[in-house]
């Protein structure tokens, strides 16, 4: 009977950590204080001079990260002021290191002066992106 017992904690505590990763996929956190000169190079070079850059951080054998360049690449394509740029950190790490990156996809929006706006830890939703984006955009 004890072991029907263990079953069902490791069920039920299972199914509770599976949803709060699900809740945390794509959300739109606020973004780590940083400063534009402890950008990597890689990063700083991507950054486009007007508007907001949305930088997605992947790796090569990511199957949502595929999905969320279609997204962020369609929303660049349809948004002045808008850059969509991939980088994919299979081969420099350090590059993800220094961002504070934990997972892929990650997306991070940056202002041109190297300013981070907000990250979002997996695919994101479109709309919501928009929403949070609007502000930042109007001045374009």
């Amino acid at each position: 009977m004890t072991g029907v017992w263990v079953l069902l904690g490791v069920l039920v505590l299972g199914g509770a950590v599976g949803a709060l990763l699900q809740a945390r996929n794509g959300r739109i956190r606020a973004a780590k204080a940083s400063d534009a000169s402890t950008l990597p190079e890689r990063v700083s070079a991507a950054l486009a001079t007007e508007g907001v850059t949305l930088v997605q951080i992947s790796t090569t054998f990511c199957a949502p990260c595929r999905h969320t360049r279609a997204i962020l690449s369609a929303l660049a394509d349809k948004t002045d002021g808008l850059t969509h740029v991939d980088l994919d950190v299979t081969e420099t790490p350090e590059v993800a290191k220094a961002l504070s990156i934990l997972r892929t996809p990650t997306t991070l929006a940056f202002t041109p002066d190297g300013r981070e706006v907000f990250r979002v830890g997996g695919v994101p939703r479109g709309q919501e992106l928009l929403e949070v984006l609007k502000p930042h955009l109007a001045s374009v």
